[in-house]
């Protein structure tokens, strides 16, 4: 008896090193993509699926190389929250907008899961279902939800790397351009590289309608590089984010107690015929009550 105790204990203790261990390499992995990048962005349709015989795929689109700058917002025990900002123009001249969040939880349990038409379903899930888990929650310019999902992160054959399927809006660059779905299911994985990291997608257009099966419009291919270069090149970024952080926090704690309500969220896309962003993103907006009284302008229940 007294031997099997010994052996179950010495188990147990394995396991946690190893869990342990596990989860440092996860850390690591996740912090790698902190820092000042060279980024492309490419996507381009791959299938259609279309019944409509005018029906008309969105254009290959390849960016320019832009410099983007990654920056640790937070960091804690079971969470990590990186911050990206986009750095254009000259160095003595650079313009910089405040671009996604993420945020990486270990082993979190609640999710807003993205229904179509700015609604977020809130889940709940059981701690058996996401261990060892990471779930990447991913934000708009201003805060507000786009998509999350969870799963384990893999480091095998010297590779590192996360990959997970979720809904999500349409991108920018399709909802200013299209009307005729409104899901993206999207295929991420995040992998870490030499020389940085890389984003690549395989995306489904979906068309939902409540009480109908989903339909598949078209399929895309995203593929984003991310490559690692001097910080010095993003010092304007360092700069603008050092004086406009204050601010950012009030707005992320606003999200927190709209999150904490943990119930079906949905949105207004305008207010006063404006986005979400383009409010917050005036500079007059910095008092925490003006902050507050502006996103709950948008949060319809």
């Amino acid at each position: 008896m007294k031997k099997s105790f010994n052996l179950l204990v010495s188990m147990l203790i394995t396991f946690t090193v190893v869990s342990q261990n596990k989860k440092q390499q996860d850390i690591a992995s996740i912090k790698k993509m902190c820092g000042c990048f060279e980024v492309k962005f490419n996507f381009v349709e791959t299938f259609s699926y279309s019944k409509d015989s005018l029906y008309k795929p969105s254009k290959k689109k390849e960016t320019d190389i832009v410099l983007e700058y990654a920056q640790l917002v937070e960091e804690g025990k079971d969470k990590i929250s990186i911050q990206h900002l986009l750095q254009m123009g000259e160095a003595d001249k650079t313009h910089v907008i405040k671009h996604w969040r993420q945020d990486w939880l270990y082993e979190n349990t609640s999710f807003y899961t993205y229904n179509g038409d700015n609604e977020w379903l809130y889940e709940s899930k059981n701690k058996d279902q996401v261990k060892g888990q990471w779930t990447q929650k991913v934000f708009q310019v201003d805060d507000s939800p786009r998509y999350e999902n969870s799963s384990s992160w893999v480091h095998i054959d010297g590779k590192s790397y996360w990959e997970n399927t979720t809904t999500a809006p349409l991108p920018r660059r399709e909802y200013t351009q299209r009307n005729d779905y409104n899901v993206t299911l999207r295929g991420n994985r995040h992998e870490i590289t030499a020389s940085g990291w890389i984003h690549d997608q395989d995306n489904q257009k979906l068309i939902r309608e409540k009480g109908k099966q989903d339909i598949v419009l078209a399929k895309e291919k995203g593929f984003n590089t991310y490559t690692r270069v001097p910080e010095s090149r993003c010092a304007g970024a360092k700069k603008w984010w050092s004086n406009n952080k204050n601010k950012w926090v009030l707005v992320r704690n606003k999200w927190g107690k709209v999150f904490n309500k943990k119930e079906t969220l949905v949105l207004k896309t305008k207010v006063d015929n404006k986005p979400l962003y383009k409010h917050l993103f005036d500079e007059n907006c910095t008092k925490e009550t003006d902050i507050e009284s502006t996103i709950q302008a948008f949060v319809v229940n």
